[in-house]
């Protein structure tokens, strides 16, 4: 059953599946029901979507490619009060997709711009990855040269944190090598056809997934998820300096504390070193 009363005039950013059309959120299906017309990055994608759940709404293609003059006719019709929603391919609009310049327009002419969450094979992929979720770095499509490609992945290399980025099947076989050259033996995961029905998860290390022949020349849409580097060990001295630096501020207990937690070491014996520093005192 759809929500009572008319939308409120503005952009509103909606969320599609990535596949599986029974993604669509209710709020979503409100939203298109309600609103004067759709945008989306290709009609035809989104013409199957409103078509599965009896929306009938006008339809355009917008894109960040058709110029000046398409935005500032959406723009001038949000400005008359009208209600518009802008959806893209599959997934989160502005996600790897148009809409950005849009929507900075909208908020710059004080319209209101309302997020409608729902599908992303971002977070999608994270969560039935098996690696790290607590600090994630989306980077979004790696360059399609060789090249930029391992300029772009050495930037990468010394983040802290579990990598998310799209790839096209074709390149996906050089780009996973240019990864293992770059950065290691990490664990990773390709993921296909999120949601669909051939979805499939493939694990290993870089390398492994690099010669896999089934990631040869894939089906479908991909994203890959990689482990963040390791953590080296930190060094006595480190230990020593960040103990002493921690007890200039706190007591031992809650200095052996803090430090075994950012570095990783062991809180007792920690705590044994710190009685010692402030004793010496």
């Amino acid at each position: 059953m759809l929500a009572s009363g008319p939308l409120a005039p503005g952009l509103y950013l909606v969320a599609t599946p990535i596949g599986n059309l029974r993604d669509v959120t209710l709020r979503a299906l409100d939203v298109l029901a309600g609103a004067d017309r759709v945008l989306a990055e290709d009609t035809r994608v989104t013409a199957k979507l409103l078509a599965a759940y009896g929306i009938r709404k006008p339809l355009e293609r917008y894109d960040d490619h058709t110029g000046e003059r398409e935005r500032a006719r959406v723009m001038a019709a949000l400005l008359a009060g009208q209600r518009i929603a802008l959806c893209s391919d599959a997934g989160t609009p502005l996600i790897s997709d148009p809409g950005l310049r849009l929507a900075r327009a909208a908020m710059a002419a004080g319209v209101a711009v309302i997020p409608i969450p729902g599908a992303s094979a971002v977070l999608a992929a994270l969560s039935a990855a098996g690696l790290p979720t607590d600090r994630f770095l989306f980077a979004g499509f790696p360059p399609p040269r060789a090249a930029a490609r391992r300029a772009f992945l050495e930037a990468l290399k010394p983040v802290r944190a579990t990598l998310i980025l799209f790839e096209g099947r074709s390149r996906l076989a050089a780009s996973l090598a240019d990864m293992a050259a770059v950065l290691g033996p990490r664990a990773a995961v390709v993921a296909r056809e999120l949601t669909k029905l051939h979805e499939t998860h493939y694990r290993g290390s870089l390398g492994a997934l690099a010669v896999d022949p089934a990631l040869t020349v894939p089906k479908g849409e991909i994203v890959i998820v990689i482990a963040p580097p390791e953590t080296e060990a930190a060094s006595e001295a480190d230990a020593e300096r960040a103990l002493a630096e921690a007890l200039s501020r706190l007591a031992p207990a809650k200095a052996a504390a803090e430090v075994a937690h950012a570095l990783g070491l062991d809180r007792r014996a920690l705590y044994r070193r710190a009685l010692s520093l402030k004793g010496a005192r």
